[in-house]
């Protein structure tokens, strides 16, 4: 399992990017912009760590900050402004298995063979992805629905 990255909520992008990059003194390294989602995400990394980002594939690169914009005005509450931690792992389908065995609730499975979310017994959200090209979905992740939310 790597660590990936820290998703963050944000009010506003620019304000935020002022903190975190001209502030706090990180880099963007990638931005993803989302009509039909309507939200934009600005994917942030330290200096320190730029060299190593380089080393891994773009869509995968760690450790991050994930600031997360929604285009529509949504109030969170202080709870919601943290979105989750991102894991890589080399098995999703394995990985559930493991966590369903040890009395872990499958929030979201990995019905595309790339992505699922469990929380922790804290609420915190974690999402999983599937280290490569996404696994070709597979029986009982398939047709499992979502339980509560993440």
């Amino acid at each position: 399992m790597r660590y990936l990255h820290t998703m963050l909520r944000v009010r506003n992008l620019d304000v935020a990017l002022k903190f975190y990059v001209d502030a706090f003194g990180l880099k963007e390294v990638r931005r993803i912009e989302n009509d039909k989602g309507r939200f934009t995400l600005v994917f942030l990394c330290s200096s320190d760590d730029l060299e190593a980002l380089k080393k891994q594939p773009p869509t995968r690169g760690a450790p991050l900050v994930e600031l997360t914009y929604n285009w529509d005005e949504e109030t969170y509450g202080e709870d919601r402004f943290f979105g989750h931690l991102a894991y890589e792992v080399d098995d999703i389908y394995a990985t559930c298995e493991k966590l369903m065995k040890a009395g872990v609730t499958i929030n979201r499975p990995p019905r595309d063979g790339n992505m699922a979310f469990v929380r922790s017994p804290d609420l915190h959200s974690i999402e999983l992805l599937q280290k490569g090209d996404p696994k070709p979905p597979q029986e009982p992740w398939a047709s499992m629905p979502n339980t509560g939310h993440w």
